[in-house]
């Protein structure tokens, strides 16, 4: 009898240890879903102006990569803003960037080249529009540009495309009835009220070049109403990915004095090619993902990014590799 006890407890200490195996192999797996040694080599991410959101985003999803995967190099590469960086991606002088998707869907809609090749890795967060005036200026709206020197972005930026196109909303021509400038948030924080009466601005809450200044100077916002969005959608094609929203009060609370200002926002989109190593995407989207709270800890617009909304990158195509990742971690 003693022998058979003793032969089944043999029998359950084997169970019980290969149970033990399948567990901690299903736990390498969770912890490694992509089962091999991590890609290598070189990648260019085209990020944005230096005060802008998309560099300082790159700079920590560049040390979030180095991580994960300690033997790619990440060579970052400042641009004037999201219609640079979709170019770049699409003629082959970046791998990845970020561009906001009305500045896609115009690369799309204009059949640049290679726009076909276009994809997206994931959504990311809304790019707000933020109207910079002094704080005794007496522009109140849009309409009140007219007239003024008025700092539009830098050519090839988003920030230029939604400006136009606002301008355009509210019945001024931005060549003639405004003096436009090329100022972007490197420049135009300082230079308003000493070379311009306004400057325009699209980025994540708060965007570092206005916190900055938001804590030594005075300026407002103004706001950017319902019906002017309205007139924006019946200019058609890439405006339909902009949405009324507000800055909330608590953005920059120094200057908003706890007012929400009206204003419109658009999803930015983390892009690459379809050529792409479709392993590396599959990386690199984990990466993006498992990396937000430590992100959004210094850039808080990117406390947004979640893996519900991720896979949403209208007007994109998801990348085969980006594709990989979501249906590995579906529930």
């Amino acid at each position: 009898m003693s022998k058979l006890f003793s032969r089944i407890g043999r029998r359950r200490a084997l169970e019980g240890t290969g149970a033990g195996v399948v567990v901690l192999g299903l736990l390498l797996w969770w912890l490694l879903p992509l089962g091999e040694e991590p890609p290598s080599g070189t990648i260019t991410f085209s990020t944005g102006t230096r005060a802008g959101v998309y560099q300082k985003y790159g700079e920590l999803l560049r040390a979030e990569l180095r991580k994960d995967m300690p033997d790619l190099k990440v060579r970052l590469l400042t641009s004037a803003g999201s219609q640079e960086n979709v170019e770049r991606v699409a003629n082959g002088e970046a791998d990845f960037t970020i561009a906001a998707a009305d500045a896609v869907e115009t690369y799309k809609l204009l059949d640049r080249p290679a726009a076909d090749q276009l994809r997206g890795v994931a959504r990311l967060y809304d790019d707000y529009v933020q109207l910079v005036v002094p704080t005794d200026s007496d522009i109140r709206s849009v309409a009140d540009l007219r007239g003024k020197r008025v700092a539009i972005g830098l050519p090839n930026s988003g920030v230029r495309l939604i400006a136009t196109r606002l301008l355009t909303a509210a019945g001024i021509d931005p060549e003639r009835d405004i003096t436009p400038r090329s100022d972007g948030i490197d420049t135009g924080p300082r230079r308003l009220g000493n070379g311009i009466d306004a400057f325009f601005w699209s980025g994540g809450l708060p965007t570092d070049g206005l916190r900055k200044i938001a804590e030594s100077s005075a300026f407002r916002f103004v706001p950017i109403g319902e019906d002017l969005v309205g007139e924006l959608h019946d200019q058609g094609g890439a405006t339909r990915y902009y949405r009324a929203t507000n800055i909330p009060e608590s953005a920059y609370p120094t200057v908003q004095n706890g007012s929400a200002v009206p204003t419109l926002a658009v999803s930015n989109l983390l892009m690459t090619r379809a050529d792409m190593d479709p392993r590396l995407t599959q990386w690199l989207t984990r990466t993006v993902l498992d990396s937000r709270d430590g992100i959004g800890a210094h850039v808080h617009s990117a406390q947004l990014v979640d893996l519900r909304t991720a896979i949403y990158t209208d007007p994109l195509g998801l990348h085969e590799g980006a594709r990989r990742y979501y249906r590995s971690v579906k529930p």
